[in-house]
Parts: C-alpha cells; structure tokens; sequence
C-alpha cells in the first residue's frame, strides 16, 4: 500500500512544484525587467540582447515551501539543515548577480552552506564500501571528502550554465538518476527533493528556451540546483551498507557511478580548470573554453548542444552501470579514464580546427582589407 503511495505523493509532488515555479518565473521577469537586473551581453555572450535572470528565485521559494511539507518522511531532521545552507548560497546567487562578488566570498558562501548540512549525521560519509580497498575512514577525511565533492559540484554545474538549457537538461537528468536510486532504496524523503528539482528545471526551461518571455536561472539559481545536487550525491555516499546491499551492482564502484551521473558538469569543470592553469591564467577567471562553448562555435544551435550533451550524459550513466554489475572498479577506471582521454582529445581537435579556421578567416579578412585601402590610395 505504501508503494502506491508514495507514487501518488511523488506526482503530486512534481505537479505542486511545477505550478509554483511556472507561477513565479513570469512575475520575476517583470520585476527583472522593471528593475533592469537583466543580463547584458558580452564578449563571453552567446545571446546578443539583455535577458532577465534571478530565475533562481522561484527554485529557493519552490524549495522552502517543499521543505515545509515534506516533514512528514523527513525521518532525520535533514530539511533544518538544508534550509540554512539554502538560504545563505540563496543570498551570495542573488547578490552575485545584483552586484557581482569576488570568487572567494562566493566560495565562503559555499563552506557555511555545506558545514550546516554535513552537521547532519545521516550526511556523514563512513566508509566506501571498498572503493579502492578503502572501507571505514577517519571522521576527518569524511569531511574533507564531502566539503571537497560538495564544493567541486556546486561549482561544477555552476559553470555549465552558459546555453540555453543545458543546466537544466543536465539538472534533469542528473535528479532523475538520483531520484531512481531514492526511490529503489526507499529513502523517500530524498526521492521526493529529486522529483521536486526536476519539476523546478522543467518549468524553468520552458521559459529558457522562450523567445518572448526568457529568462536565465542565474547564478541564484545554479547554485541552488548545485547545492541539492550534491546533497544527493553525499547522501549516497552516506547510505548504510545494509541498505545499499539491494543495488544490481558491485558496492565498491558507488563512487564511479556518482562520477558517470555526474560526467558532464565534473568532466567540464576538470577541463577548464586544468586549461587555465596549463596556460598560467587564473582558474576562476571566466572564458569561452568551455565544452559547450566548442560545439556552439563550430556552429551548432544552443538546443541541439543540450540536447548532445544530455544524450552523452545518459549513454555514460547506463555505460558505467552496465560495467559496474560485472566488473570490479579498477578494469572501470582505466575504460573510464580511457573514455575521458578521448573525449579531450576529440574536444582539443575540435577546439584546435576551429580557432586556425578563425585564424586562417581573421587573416584573409586583413589581407581584403589591406588590398582595399591600396587601391583607394592609387584611384
């Protein structure tokens, strides 16, 4: 009885959550709007006209409100440790897109955020399942492990927010997996926070992909959507083995399924970081190297980029979950890191090819122009 339940719970779930962010995000477009906090181009844009953002706000009022009826399978008291943590990434998104603020403030943010969440037992990481042979670890690596993971997530999708839809289809797919796993384990509290992020993300992109009434989530909003994110992720890390012993799949590879969950946010996060570095440039200062970036420049539409990007998301997350019911997590992590070899190598020809085409174009365009200003100078 209880299963048809929750079923029902969870669609109405779903429906709750998408009503009210498909509610709000209009009424936010006309105080952005009205207000002028639109989004301005750039030399980093791919939109040429201003846009209104804070589309982030409607997920933080979403959230607070599901926060407040979902005590009832809230059996650890997680959601006061949630709401605390929301609100403070709510304030630095809000204020960063306002007025913008340093990368060390917003990474403050982001460590008070996470110490109130991991001050909750049931988020604390005890072992790993044999992950590598490790199995029980010290409390201290377990916080260091999640403030790291957390961070590196939030951040991550952060970053990946810079096309029309993508962070949301990747937000989408990336809950929907959580959310599945919630649910097969009967943890129904955090199967219903899946359901309710991708009703947020699916509203959201309605809006996102609009020509007449478009808006961007922001940083408000990515930070918020990361920050559950990788609640999910701790939270997994986090189940009782016992519970875990129902999962298809060999214990010890958990942490390998999370990253393929996770590929393409952590896969492009790791790319950019590493390139800014090897070029000797601040690995926080903002540029158009990232993967979707590429694909954009070699002249695909924003829409088709996500929809690839997801699709490659989706084939990776069934790939390593086909791997990890046969196979022990070293084999997996020399094919996953064989995977990842090459997806660079593809992306750094891709990226190559392009900017000697804009080269070999930017010279021929001199080379006109210098022509031109001769024969002017001779008639």
């Amino acid at each position: 009885m209880l299963e048809l339940d929750i079923k029902g719970i969870l669609l109405l779930f779903f429906i709750g959550a998408f009503f009210v962010t498909y509610t709000l995000i209009p009424i936010i477009i006309k105080i952005v709007e009205y207000k002028n906090f639109t989004d301005k181009p750039n030399h980093r844009s791919s939109h040429s006209k201003n846009v209104p953002t804070l589309g982030g706000i409607a997920f933080y009022v979403t959230l607070i409100f599901v926060l407040f009826f979902i005590e009832k399978w809230d059996d650890s008291n997680v959601s006061i440790y949630i709401i605390p943590g929301l609100t403070i990434l709510f304030l630095a998104g809000l204020k960063d897109d306002i007025l913008v603020i340093s990368p060390a403030s917003k990474l403050t943010a982001q460590v008070l955020a996470i110490i109130f969440v991991l001050a909750n037992e049931t988020m604390q990481i005890r072992g790993l399942n044999g992950f590598l042979g490790i199995n029980q670890i010290p409390f201290y690596l377990s916080v260091l492990i999640s403030v790291f993971t957390m961070i590196v997530i939030i951040n991550a999708y952060n970053l990946i927010d810079g096309i029309d839809g993508l962070a949301s289809i990747i937000g989408i797919i990336i809950s929907t997996t959580f959310g599945f796993g919630f649910y097969f384990l009967q943890l129904y509290y955090f199967a219903i926070l899946s359901v309710v992020v991708i009703a947020m993300l699916a509203a959201f992109l309605r809006f996102n992909l609009s020509y007449k009434n478009k808006i961007f989530m922001g940083d408000t909003g990515s930070l918020i959507i990361g920050f559950m994110i990788s609640i999910f992720t701790i939270k997994f890390l986090a189940i009782d083995a016992d519970r875990l012993e129902k999962i298809p799949f060999y214990l010890e590879n958990i942490p390998l399924v999370l990253l393929a969950i996770l590929v393409i946010p952590m896969f492009d996060f790791g790319r950019v970081f590493f390139i800014r570095l090897f070029n000797k440039k601040n690995p926080f200062k903002p540029d158009r190297n990232h993967t979707h970036h590429i694909l954009i420049d070699l002249g695909i539409s924003h829409s088709n980029v996500s929809i690839i990007l997801g699709i490659l998301n989706v084939l990776l997350i069934l790939l390593m979950i086909y791997l990890s019911t046969r196979l022990k997590n070293i084999p997996i992590i020399l094919i996953f890191c064989i995977v990842i070899i090459i997806l660079f190598y593809i992306l750094y020809r891709l990226n190559f090819s392009f900017s000697n085409l804009r080269k070999k174009l930017f010279f021929r365009n001199k080379m006109e122009d210098f022509k031109s200003k001769i024969k002017n100078k001779k008639h």
